[in-house]
């Protein structure tokens, strides 16, 4: 096992916020990792335990939330950037100037999408750049760029900036990609409807997010092909094998859950294919994968298990009657959605075990 006993100091730019307070936390329970600065624009200056009581019982933690100061952020050896889409890029740029050995981890979308076009289109202004995709488990087609078996993870080693993945697309193609680029499933056509807790749509107040208008009901949103995570979930499925035409139509339905995401993927089976066949296939791909459990024939993936922890539930189902097949992927949107996977990538580009300080055991019930 690699054993250091250095302790890597990490700041969280946009600490207020879900993604980076549960970076935070996850940082300050890690063995080799020390929390520094907690940085803020509209809360700098606020103490940090009148908004994140849950880490005032660590020490070492700061008092305050600083400016949003890059000289102070560049002194650290990693910088994780939970900011809004279309923030990052600017800070990111500053930092890199500033310490070019400094590594870089944004929990956003700036630097997800290879084509300038997709972000153009889905998120506006110009594209900032793409930097190396952070899912270490997605499977990666094989040919000339990538031998048999090959990870994400493989392309993630010694990369100083990496671009923290999306919690639905993780969730997404992490169970479509291994069925899809087998033919197990006609890549045109496919489909997923993602119940997702409320903390997906960040801290910030919005009217339709009180408790009145979530508590006892569901909501979908970003209908109709309108979500932006479909880009970077067909990015990731065209790298995995799938074929250019690979088509999806993706549906978020807000429930009345604090974290928590519950991908629902359809497809239509190739012929022949059985529910033996996908558990098959989605286990050979995920065997030796520390974060992802596939569960046996007749057992569904669901939320409580992965809550508080890093790991992701994959079920499958192949109905003969309707000739439909049904991957389900269970993840806490918060954890290995998104900030445990900025700590699985800070420990690949830092050359710890990728599994430490990441849960492993969920909060159920």
């Amino acid at each position: 096992m690699h054993m250091t006993a250095k302790a890597f100091s990490v700041a969280v730019a946009g600490a207020s916020g879900y993604a980076g307070s549960e970076a935070a936390r996850l940082i300050v329970m890690h063995p080799h990792m020390r929390l520094g600065a907690l940085a803020a624009h509209s809360n700098a200056g606020q103490p940090v335990a009148s908004l994140l009581p849950q880490l005032t019982g660590a020490p070492g933690v700061a008092q305050t939330f600083s400016e949003m100061d890059p000289e102070l952020l560049a002194g650290h050896d990693a910088v994780v950037l939970g900011l809004p889409h279309g923030a990052s890029a600017d800070l990111a740029t500053k930092l890199i100037e500033l310490n070019p050995d400094l590594v870089i981890v944004d929990a956003g979308a700036d630097f997800r999408l290879a084509s300038a076009s997709d972000w153009q289109k889905w998120y506006g202004g110009e594209h900032a750049g793409t930097w190396a995709y952070g899912l270490p488990e997605l499977p990666l087609a094989a040919g000339t760029e990538h031998p048999q078996g090959a990870k994400q993870r493989d392309e993630l080693a010694g990369q100083k900036h990496i671009a923290g993945p999306g919690c639905n697309a993780s969730a997404v193609a992490l169970g479509l990609a291994p069925v899809v680029a087998a033919g197990l499933l006609d890549p045109v056509g496919l489909s997923a409807v993602l119940p997702v807790g409320t903390s997906g749509a960040g801290r910030k107040a919005k009217a339709d997010m009180i408790f009145a208008e979530v508590n006892g009901g569901a909501k979908p949103y970003s209908t109709g092909g309108a979500h932006r995570h479909l880009p970077e979930i067909l990015q990731s499925l065209r790298k995995a094998g799938a074929p250019w035409q690979t088509s999806l139509t993706l549906t978020a339905v807000l429930v009345p859950m604090s974290r928590g995401i519950l991908a629902v993927c359809n497809g239509r089976s190739a012929d022949g294919t059985t529910t033996e066949d996908l558990l098959n296939c989605l286990g050979e791909a995920y065997a030796g994968e520390p974060f992802i459990t596939v569960l046996p024939a007749g057992q569904m993936a669901s939320t409580h298990p992965v809550i508080g922890s890093n790991m992701v539930r994959i079920s499958a189902v192949a109905d003969p009657a309707s000739g439909l097949s049904t991957v389900m992927v269970a993840i806490d949107n918060l954890v290995k959605g998104t900030a445990g996977a900025v700590v699985q990538c800070l420990n690949i580009a830092l050359g710890l075990p990728e599994t430490e300080g990441l849960p492993r055991v969920g909060l159920a019930p």
